[in-house]
This record gives structure tokens, sequence and C-alpha cells, in this order.
């Protein structure tokens, strides 16, 4: 395992746009946070509204991690990882290690610089358990997103699919809140959502009124993160190079 996490971080950190998409995932994240805080915040929950950005800068994330494998399969490099590393399972596992860290890393700079923006905009963001959870929480959950996202382009190998795979699993059920008008189904739906159910993560006020508990919205995420790594892993294992 060590030769293959040695293998992945050199390819990851070697690509060309790599560094620039870790630079994106904090700009955007930071940024878009800071300009919500800016707006003002009249009863709503400063928190939250700090880390606004999450929203789009998982969707950077995608595309990061979508690229580590469909970018092999588009160059041929695949045939090179599997050669030198022959044992499929080791292979993808390395990839969920250094896929997670960099994102992880990345996103503890991105949610700090949200919170500090929030901070000098916003009265009132306080401090403490609710929010280090909602923090430590949003950090899990750019990690969590880009292990999505990794398994569903490891099972469809083309980059273009992937990425509209998950981000219309990602963007849909907002949108389906919406115009369902049944209030039970508005709830389930944000139950059971990737983004609606992991981002209840964030939330600081208000609790009793979340469709889902915070840790238990990540868990439903961390569920499709683990359902899309096991069926892309076996599909992987199964097919040809």
């Amino acid at each position: 395992m060590k030769t293959a996490l040695h293998a992945e971080w050199t390819k990851l950190r070697t690509v060309p746009g790599t560094g620039w998409l870790l630079v994106a995932i904090v700009v955007v994240t930071a940024g878009l946070g800071g300009l919500a805080a800016g707006s003002g915040c009249d009863g709503c929950d400063p928190v939250k509204t700090s880390l606004t950005g999450v929203y789009l800068g998982q969707a950077v994330v995608v595309i990061l991690a979508v690229l580590v494998i469909s970018g092999e399969y588009s160059s041929g490099m695949v045939r090179t990882t599997l050669t030198a590393i022959p044992r499929r399972p080791v292979a993808l596992g390395a990839k969920v290690l250094v896929v997670a860290g960099v994102v992880a890393a990345a996103g503890v700079v991105a949610v700090v610089g949200s919170l500090l923006a929030g901070a000098a905009l916003l009265p009132g963001l306080g401090a403490g358990g609710p929010m280090l959870r909602a923090a430590a929480g949003s950090v899990l959950y750019l990690a969590l997103i880009a292990l999505l996202s990794l398994g569903t382009a490891t099972a469809v190998r083309d980059s273009a699919t992937a990425i509209g795979l998950v981000l219309g699993v990602l963007y849909l059920v907002p949108i389906l809140v919406a115009v369902v008008p049944d209030p039970e189904w508005q709830r389930q739906l944000e139950r059971l959502g990737p983004m609606t159910a992991g981002l209840s993560v964030q939330a600081t006020t208000g609790l009793d009124a979340l469709p889902i508990a915070p840790w238990a919205g990540l868990g439903v995420l961390a569920a499709w993160a683990a359902a899309a790594l096991v069926g892309g892993g076996l599909l992987w294992s199964r097919r040809d190079a």
C-alpha cells in the first residue's frame, strides 16, 4: 500500500490541472461564503451562511475527483497503473486515501477562510461546539463528495458522464423539493438526498426543524459514497483495463 500511495500522490501532484483545481476549491468556497456573509443575515444561521460557498465549491471537488480515475482511461495511463499495482483493490484504495486527504486539506483552508470572513462580516457568529461541528462536518462533506465522485467515475470511466451523474444527483433533489407540493415528500427527499442530508451538518440553529439530524445527514452522504465506491470497485475488478 505504501508504494501505491506514493504512486498516486506522485501522479496527482504532477498533473498540471490539480493545483489549479485545489486553489479553485478554496477560492470558490471561501469567496462565495464571504459574499453571502457580506449580504447580511437577519434572523438566519450565521455559521451556515458563512459556509454557503460549499454549495458551489463541491462542484470543483467533483471535477477533481472524477479526473483522478477517468483521466487515466483517456490517456491510457490506467494500463501502466495496473501493471505497477496489479491488485486493483489496493490501487483503488490508494486513490481513495490520496483524493480524500488532498480534498480534506483544501477543505480545511476553504472552511477556515469562510468562517474568518463570516466572523468579520456577521455579528453573532459565535464559537464553541456547534460551530466546530459545522466546520469539521463541512470538511468531511467535501471529502465524501470526492469519494462519491471517485466511485462514480470508476464505474462509468468517462469524465463527462461521471461529472454529469454526480452533479445531477447532488443538485436534482433540491429542485425536486422545490416543485413537489407535499411537505412529507419534501422532507423525505431532503432526508435521502446526498447534498440536502449531508449539508444539515452545517446547521447551528433551528436543529429541531431539520429534516434529519446533522451527523445523521452526513451519514447519509457517507452511505452514498460507500455505495459508489463499492459498486465502482466491483465493476473495475471485473473489467479489462
